[in-house]
């Protein structure tokens, strides 16, 4: 009997490892084979998060025959509870080096150990092994003499999103978590810090045009709410750049051929902003924003705008040069130059915007990736074709 409950512990390690190395689905494909209690066995020994992915891959007539409730209760989403497991590797102070190499050896999961916490009697974190400083040092020696003390941590209530900012410059394989008090209640796996942040990174583009939580298999009237409501945004801020437009319709109607550049200066300009728009929700995410001040990052990009808007400018106003000079009347030379400042000053102000929206809407608690392509738009459509109608009522009509 005990042999048989032997094979069956190592047939659920066995079931453990190969689920905590596999994607959720693979996982639940591999579990779904096994006896109920075999996958209950193995759920309750991954992290919450997992357990529940895992879960919900299973197939439909699995899920009721599991009764237990350890990692059915959700945790609280977006602090790093969410990602945290039970705490592995637990030494108390005073062990020595030699009971450290035994209790290793004995660990029924081993390879899932990185480092060895040190704890006092009131389970209050003192320090961290590296297993290499253990093997190195004297089998006599306590763990206290060669821990490294008051190691880096995290707090089970704080902001994942903080959490990954605060370990992207540390680049550890797992982070302790403490309580308010010090004592350790579970540990993080660095890439699951770096999973989120992947996940993060690549939303925020369905976040800047308002597709938010929305996947492929989504219900049709789920995604038109998700998705209609930003494009009402939209439009109304479209009504203003058309606004502008509007107030100088005599001199359109006087030099027709600007109605062909208007559209080519909007997108340009648009083009500038998204690209300084798109490296500034990049440094908010990966937290670059500490290490630049944001002074220097803004006259980085009005600098850079200048130096696209000289760029293209130059060969719009060529551009414009000859299709101005092929209609009558067209003053060639001043619609060229026209051409020219106003793609440097839409450039310029939309190289700007992309790195002021995104810190304003978060200076006022909101997420950056949002709302902030929206704004853009506006502002670029304003302020480009704007600043040509503007210049052309000054230099030409």
């Amino acid at each position: 009997m005990a042999a048989q409950r032997d094979n069956t512990n190592d047939e659920i390690r066995e079931l453990l490892r190969a689920a905590r190395a596999r994607v959720p689905l693979d996982a639940a494909e591999l579990l779904a084979q096994e006896p109920i209690a075999r996958i209950e066995a193995v759920l309750r020994k991954l992290p919450p998060a997992m357990s529940r992915l895992i879960l919900a891959e299973l197939p439909e007539e699995l899920r009721p025959e599991i009764t237990f409730t350890n990692f059915t209760e959700p945790p609280v989403p977006g602090e790093v509870s969410e990602l945290m497991e039970p705490a592995i590797g637990v030494l108390t102070s005073g062990t020595t080096i030699e009971a450290a190499i035994e209790y290793l050896r004995e660990a029924e999961s081993a390879s899932d150990i990185t480092y060895l916490y040190v704890v006092d009697n009131n389970a209050q974190l003192l320090g961290l092994i590296v297993i290499r400083d253990l093997l190195l040092a004297q089998p006599g020696q306590a763990v206290d003499q060669i821990m490294i003390r008051r190691p880096f941590s995290l707090r089970p209530e704080q902001e994942i999103k903080d959490a990954i900012l605060a370990a992207i410059r540390r680049h550890y394989p797992v982070y302790p978590v403490v309580n308010a008090e010090g004592a350790l209640v579970g540990i993080v796996r660095g890439w699951r810090l770096a999973q989120r942040q992947v996940i993060e990174v690549s939303a925020q583009a369905g976040r800047m045009v308002g597709v938010t939580g929305e996947q492929i298999d989504t219900p049709i009237w789920e995604a038109f709410r998700k998705r209609h409501i930003w494009l009402q945004i939209n439009l109304c801020t479209a009504f203003l750049a058309g606004l502008v437009v509007s107030m100088f319709e005599e001199t359109i109607t006087q030099v027709v051929v600007l109605a062909a550049f208007l559209p080519i200066l909007a997108g340009q300009s648009g083009n500038t902003g998204c690209q300084a728009l798109a490296i500034s929700l990049r440094g908010l995410t990966l937290g670059n924003f500490d290490k630049i001040p944001r002074h220097k990052l803004i006259v980085k990009e009005a600098m850079l705008g200048v130096m696209n808007g000289l760029g293209t400018g130059l060969v719009a106003a060529v551009a414009m040069f000859f299709y101005a000079g092929s209609q009558p009347g067209g003053n060639a030379l001043m619609l060229g130059l026209v051409i020219l400042l106003a793609m440097v000053g839409a450039c310029l102000s939309s190289g700007v915007s992309g790195v002021l929206i995104p810190l304003i809407l978060r200076r006022f608690g909101h997420d950056p990736a949002t709302a902030s392509s929206i704004f853009l738009t506006t502002v670029t459509d304003i302020v480009g074709m704007g600043l040509m109608l503007l210049l052309a009522t000054t230099l030409v009509v």
